[in-house]
């Protein structure tokens, strides 16, 4: 894969100053990454092998492929994190390796849910996860659906609604001092919402301390009242629930979410199981907007 934007060729016998080096070797050496006179190496090679300037500057090892990928992401204003940057969990592929397989799937995954759900109706903006057992995977898939929609340039906010095994506040490495038990059982007295450094269109509502009545909490009129407060606000909310086998939290989630995301784990979920989850889910009134096959 190409990983630069190729320059002008220059006119024959003219000497390329390093001020006119390319976008993406200006943006390298902003970072500290290249040299002047090391952008001027690559400048060669680029004129006597009509490469592109990020991968000439690779193949000269003067920079890393992560190196000029970081420096693309800035120019396409894409923002991911470097993999030296501890501050989330390596989980998060999308925000540490946005050219993967695995991010290009779940980049294919936001294009069908823009296309085939989001753009359908302009009032959709909240999807909710569900799956029939824990390990499932729907923590890291909430998580990274946020991730590459909030790289979108779409205001998002994941609300971690698990309320009896929450996750995303260790994802995230953030506090779970409050969240939206807090918020459910109205004892908040500031704004548990959490904005993601490096990724400045996500923010997180964590789960909160865990209550000894999660479905209680759930099932209040305020959930609903509270989910539609937080649409307004953001262009897509994406809600991790609990386990179908834990309780019925994930259909009052479900209920009252614009959409669900049925998460099926090969060679793990049963077809009766699936079966069971996709009648109780539509039982509640709620619009199945897809399902993912996870093989992880």
């Amino acid at each position: 894969m190409d990983v630069s934007d190729k320059p002008p060729r220059p006119r024959p016998g003219t000497r390329l100053p390093a001020m006119h080096v390319s976008s993406i070797g200006a943006l390298l050496i902003e970072r500290g990454a290249l040299s002047p006179a090391d952008a001027e190496r690559v400048m060669r090679l680029v004129r006597a092998k009509g490469l592109r300037f990020g991968n000439a500057a690779i193949k000269l090892g003067l920079v890393t492929r992560e190196q000029v990928q970081q420096a693309l992401a800035q120019q396409f204003d894409y923002p991911y994190l470097q993999l030296r940057d501890d501050s989330l969990s390596r989980e998060l592929i999308a925000a540490y390796a946005p050219f993967s397989p695995s991010a290009e799937a779940l980049r294919t995954l936001r294009t069908q849910l823009v296309l085939r759900w989001l753009d359908v109706d302009a009032i959709r903006r909240t999807l909710a996860l569900v799956s029939t057992a824990r390990g499932d995977g729907r923590s890291y898939l909430a998580a990274n659906l946020a991730v590459v929609f909030s790289q979108l340039g779409e205001r998002t906010l994941l609300v971690d609604a698990d309320l009896r095994n929450p996750r995303q506040h260790e994802l995230f490495r953030i506090s779970n001092r409050i969240g939206l038990s807090t918020v459910l059982a109205r004892r908040a007295d500031e704004s548990p919402i959490c904005r993601i450094r490096g990724l400045l269109d996500l923010s997180v509502l964590p789960a909160g301390a865990s209550p000894p009545n999660p479905l209680e909490l759930l099932t209040r009129g305020n959930f609903a009242a509270i989910l539609a407060d937080l649409s307004d606000h953001y262009d897509i909310v994406i809600i991790d629930t609990p386990a179908a086998e834990l309780g019925w939290d994930f259909q009052s989630i479900a209920a009252v979410a614009q959409g669900t995301l049925l998460l099926l784990r090969r060679n793990v979920t049963r077809a009766v199981d699936a079966r069971a989850i996709t009648k109780e889910v539509t039982a509640t009134g709620a619009h199945v907007a897809g399902v993912v096959l996870n093989d992880r």
